[in-house]
């Protein structure tokens, strides 16, 4: 039951060990917490300074003027923060001080007001400046710890109470008394042990509020900064385009999401790749398929395309699917075309050169959800995805790098030279399929 109350009260808890990165994360915001507080008690200090300043004096003759001290010791106190939070070397201990010098360097301006104006001590718990308490108070939220927030009520609170007991022994000195009388209490050098008494829960509560709403938002914030970096992590794992999609979708998606499309579809695959991880090392192998995967991924992020799946060192790249693309079917043929234009110009990891077979096709197909609610894979399916990879396969029977099918290169248009290879078998598909071969460098114009 506590439990539930706790976690109804103070929100969700957080129940793992957050990454170094996660924590490295959150002292960063927390440090630029810091300098925008110290620059927002710069200002106060600075107003107060200009009020001070400019307002008429009604204490003129008085020998002792504590006011412009105690500002100045608040400012200079103020201005080294600032610098140690600007420098990120402000350990808790030294924070959780700088609270209680805070508040008590109010208290003291606020004490100081008798003397300046040479009336009895309880004079100054009429001052209004005790209301800066809970600007002092509240400054502190924007760090997102609740341990200053309830360090500086506290002080507030208990920095108030000595104020008052000093005011009532000060009367009990000069023969005043305590009133109950509320209109004395203003009209006269008298203490109303109620009213100090509502300041001081005035400030427990208010400072109770803040910091459960600080710890909420604290458990909140950690909760926002792990989910953003876990999904930073793992949009590397997942096309941009298709993490967009999913994130923007106005429902959750679930198994069996999909929508059926015009689209087109290139597969690639590297010639011989058997033979190359053979003569390679594991280490060797991996620096080259990154340096290969990032040379053909410029390609394809030009031209429009994502890369829906990785299969080994094949790629299934889909153009319209993720995102609206009226011109899907020359911008495949293009990253086809630069694809080759990449591996006949250079070599990768090693010096090894990979050649790439490519198969696109165009037509209706099925971008979906497939599997459970716990694990998902965001794909395209249909017999148009078959017909592309299978192009990819057929270029070995005819000694070409680029096999498309009639329907792309009529929707690509005139943009691009093709020699027909003419209707062929296709394995796993009973009706034949129109295909043409092109050559990177057989591009009429380049868009």
């Amino acid at each position: 039951m506590w439990k539930t109350i706790t976690e109804f009260v103070f929100g969700p808890p957080i129940n793992h060990r957050l990454p170094e990165r996660v924590r490295a994360a959150i002292a960063l915001q927390q440090d630029q917490a810091e300098i925008l507080i110290g620059w927002v008690q710069l200002l106060l200090v600075v107003f107060f300074f200009a009020l001070y300043t400019i307002a008429p004096k009604t204490s003129e003759g008085t020998v002792f003027t504590p006011v412009p001290y105690a500002l100045a010791a608040y400012f200079s106190f103020t201005v080294v923060r600032l610098l140690l939070a600007y420098r990120s070397i402000l350990p808790g201990w030294f924070l959780l001080g700088s609270v209680i010098i805070d508040m008590g360097l109010l208290m003291v301006l606020i004490w100081s007001f008798h003397l300046q104006y040479e009336q009895p001590a309880p004079f100054y718990l009429k001052a209004p400046t005790l209301l800066y308490v809970f600007i002092f108070v509240s400054l502190r939220t924007l760090r997102f710890e609740p341990t200053y927030v309830i360090a500086a009520g506290i002080a507030a609170s208990v920095g108030w109470m000595a104020l008052v007991w000093y005011a009532i022994d000060e009367m009990v000195i000069s023969g005043a008394v305590v009133t109950r009388d509320y209109v004395q209490y203003l009209t006269s050098n008298r203490v109303l042990i109620g009213a100090e008494i509502d300041k001081v829960l005035s400030i427990l509560l208010v400072t109770t509020v803040l910091a459960v709403a600080l710890i909420r938002a604290r458990r909140l914030l950690i909760h926002s900064i792990a989910d953003a970096e876990a999904a930073r992590d793992l949009s590397r794992f997942v096309s941009p385009e298709i993490a967009d999609h999913i994130t923007t979708a106005d429902q959750a998606i679930e198994p069996g999401y999909g929508k059926v499309k015009l689209a087109s579809v290139l597969f690639c695959d590297i010639e011989g790749f058997a033979s190359i991880s053979e003569r390679l090392s594991p280490a060797e192998l991996i620096q080259t398929l990154n340096d290969y995967f990032a040379a053909v991924s410029e390609v394809i992020s030009r031209h429009g395309g994502v890369i829906t799946q990785f299969e080994g060192d094949a790629m299934l790249v889909t153009f319209n699917t993720a995102k609206p693309d009226p011109h899907h079917a020359a911008n495949a043929l293009r990253t086809a075309i630069g694809i080759q234009e990449v591996v006949r110009s250079r070599r990768f990891g090693y010096g090894i050169e990979m050649r790439t077979r490519c198969g696109v096709n165009t037509g209706e197909l099925v971008a979906s959800a497939v599997g459970t609610r716990e694990r998902l894979l965001f794909t395209v399916h249909g017999d148009e995805v078959n017909i592309a990879a299978r192009l990819e396969q057929l270029n070995k029977d005819y000694g070409t790098y680029i096999l498309a099918t009639e329907q792309t290169v009529a929707a690509a248009g005139a943009e691009f030279a093709r020699d027909p290879i003419g209707v062929v078998p296709v394995r796993g598909r009973a009706a034949p399929v129109a295909v043409y071969s092109l050559d990177a460098a057989a591009v009429v114009s380049s868009a």
